[in-house]
């Protein structure tokens, strides 16, 4: 018997890198999901069908379109039991001339969308004694680099609203945590390498090693798959005891 069997999975910002990831890893094991996100259209529809799943275009910089999103969940294949708040943006820019439309934009969907979200799922949660939370933080909830003052925040809000959220749901059977990876090996990255390479000059090999995973002592990017590993154990009965816990899969940044 598959571990999710009969539990609802709601995964923001699932068609594509580390959502899709984390939405496979869940369907795999018997959940049904409800993927949320922006592309091609015929192509997410394709994801959809592999994996048996719904999907939800849902703005999640617009509160109202949050709330449609779960009430449509709740509907149509029940109360999420499995809220993955993974959506997020980046801008960079020195905090002198960060544009604020960009600020609101990033803080809008990287945090405030995982409190929506959070608020109208828990609930449900409580009422059936069984939750699992799962918030997409990031290195930078731990550490800051320059030019990323709305993701740092953003993504430090993010630890500091896990630990909130666990320690008000200790008691009814809800866990919440984020894991917060390093640099993701995703098309997003990837698409990346060759303006970077012909800004500043460099190979392929010298932009992945010395620019991108310069703080990463591994040398090596993580994998979408290895941060949907981690989320699925934390869905698993067995990670009952784990929570408010901001775990680091980031080949080692952080220990620096």
């Amino acid at each position: 018997m598959t571990i999710l069997q009969g539990k609802v999975a709601l995964v923001t910002g699932s068609t594509s890198g580390i959502g899709l990831a984390i939405a496979r890893a869940l369907a795999a094991e018997g959940a049904k999901v409800m993927l949320n996100g922006f592309g091609d259209p015929g192509e997410i529809e394709r994801l959809a069908q592999e994996l048996g799943a719904m999907h939800d275009g849902a703005d999640l910089g617009d509160a109202g379109q949050i709330e449609r999103m779960v009430g449509r969940c709740s509907d149509e294949l029940g109360g999420p039991d499995i809220l993955v708040n993974n959506a997020g943006i980046q801008h960079v820019s020195p905090v002198e001339s960060f544009p604020p439309d960009k600020w609101d934009a990033v803080l809008a969907i990287n945090l405030t969308a995982a409190f929506h979200t959070t608020r109208l799922a828990l609930p449900a949660m409580r009422k059936k004694g069984w939750g699992r939370i799962v918030n997409t933080a990031s290195a930078h909830s731990l550490v800051a680099s320059p030019n990323k003052s709305a993701y740092v925040a953003a993504k430090h809000g993010v630890a500091g609203f896990t630990k909130t959220v666990a320690l008000e749901a200790a008691r009814d059977g809800v866990t919440v945590n984020c894991i917060s990876p390093g640099y993701v090996w995703t098309p997003l990255v990837e698409n990346q390498i060759p303006d970077t390479m012909k800004a500043r000059g460099l190979t392929r090999e010298q932009v992945m090693n010395d620019v991108l995973l310069a703080a990463q002592p591994t040398k090596r990017f993580v994998t979408p798959q290895e941060v949907a590993a981690l989320a699925l154990f934390l869905c698993r009965d067995e990670a009952a005891s784990i929570t408010g816990a901001n775990l680091s899969m980031d080949g080692g940044w952080t220990a620096a």
